[in-house]
């Protein structure tokens, strides 16, 4: 007799955001020259009644937390890990803007290798096609 194979963590958490009735989560991603497009389309997506996930620190303006070179290059490793965990929560994710950069294209490429959708406001920049 087969015995049933164990539920991935991915698996788990799907399950149990269908029994605790969460609305659909979806994790936006953009560039920073965005950001005035980043709020409207966030706003939009909460109007049509899906929770938005993002990764809310721009890092090129001065800031005290960026002061140190070598401090500044390990927060921007701990946000990279912090913003791969948005996406495994999401449900979706939205990229914001007619411009992607690396980073982006890392990120992509990260949503898609467990087949996650990946939606674009502007589609006709998805390096996909």
């Amino acid at each position: 007799m087969p015995y049933p194979r164990p539920l991935s963590p991915e698996q788990k958490l799907a399950d149990a955001k269908k029994l605790s009735s969460l609305p659909r989560i979806v994790a936006t991603y953009g560039s920073t020259r965005f950001m005035t497009e980043m709020t409207e389309t966030e706003l939009r997506e909460t109007k049509a009644g899906k929770t938005v996930v993002k990764s809310g620190c721009d890092m090129k303006p001065p800031h005290a937390f960026r002061s140190d070179p070598a401090g500044a290059e390990t927060l921007k490793v701990r946000l990279d890990e912090l913003h791969r965990a948005t996406i495994r929560l999401s449900d979706e994710v939205l990229v914001i803007g007619d411009y992607i950069g690396d980073g982006a294209r890392d990120e992509i490429a990260y949503a898609r290798s467990p087949s996650k959708p990946v939606r674009f406001t502007h589609p006709e920049i998805d390096p996909g096609t």
